[in-house]
């Protein structure tokens, strides 16, 4: 599979995003849990064009669940990540494209349209950004970089636990962001511009390309309690330069 196709197909989407109007057509699906138009079209978009090209790799995406429950194989797309920010012109919103074989991410492809920036990688081949290695950061301490956050705003009961972790993480690091993108916060560690990233209650679809990122960069993802990742259900998930992360699985 050629990866730079996969990447020019992902960037065909940027017209979607672009599209303001769509933008306003507005479904809820929960507390804080929007899609919009721009979600259902690029979801809908790389669902054929995928499908057209490997008819045999199977389908998971946000706005539908998987396609072949059975499958062993599956693309994992989010086809906004960021929704809330797309609809109020927050202009940090990425597509998110990973390929699972057989219990592994094997691709991942983060794309952030605003910036014409593509974050891709392949299982042992590294990661990169616009065609040049990115790595993640080598700070040793948490007080020697800064950390992104989530607040998981559809879960809004965790919000005490989760405000009390950010509090902790935010005493001992140098700072906090959050972008309201776990894909691009992925990302961000990746290339090194962050030491970490946290949050709790997230899908498949939003940490599984910026996972293999992550580690194809030199760093470590896991859930809060050290476990590596599944992707059939939702999970915690602590993502960091590797150096600081038993330092921050501990504040978690």
């Amino acid at each position: 599979m050629d990866i730079q196709e996969m990447i020019e197909l992902v960037k065909e989407t940027k017209d979607f995003v672009e599209n303001r109007e769509r933008a306003g057509h507005i479904k809820t699906k929960g507390r804080a849990d929007y899609v919009t138009q721009v979600d259902t079209d690029i979801q809908e978009f790389l669902f054929r064009e995928l499908k057209a090209r490997f008819p045999d790799i199977a389908f998971l995406g946000e706005e539908e669940g998987l396609h072949e429950m059975n499958a062993d194989t599956y693309w994992i797309l989010d086809p906004i990540d960021g929704t809330t920010n797309l609809i109020h012109d927050y202009q940090h919103s990425v597509v998110s494209l990973g390929l699972y074989e057989r219990g592994m991410i094997t691709m991942g492809i983060i794309y952030d349209p605003f910036r014409e920036d593509v974050y891709y990688a392949q299982k042992g081949q590294g990661s990169f950004l616009n065609g040049s290695p990115i790595h993640v950061s080598d700070a040793e301490t948490l007080s020697e970089t800064m950390l992104a956050v989530g607040t998981s705003p559809y879960d809004r009961e965790l919000a005490q636990q989760n405000f009390q972790r950010i509090q902790r993480i935010f005493d001992k690091s140098q700072d906090i962001r959050r972008t309201g993108s776990a894909a691009m916060d992925l990302a961000y560690v990746a290339c090194g511009r962050t030491g970490g990233f946290f949050e709790p209650c997230l899908r498949p679809w939003d940490f599984a390309a910026g996972m293999l990122l992550v580690e194809e960069a030199g760093g470590k993802v896991t859930d809060f309690a050290g476990e590596r990742l599944h992707f059939q259900a939702r999970s915690s998930v602590a993502a960091s330069n590797g150096k600081v992360h038993d330092e921050l699985l501990g504040l978690l």
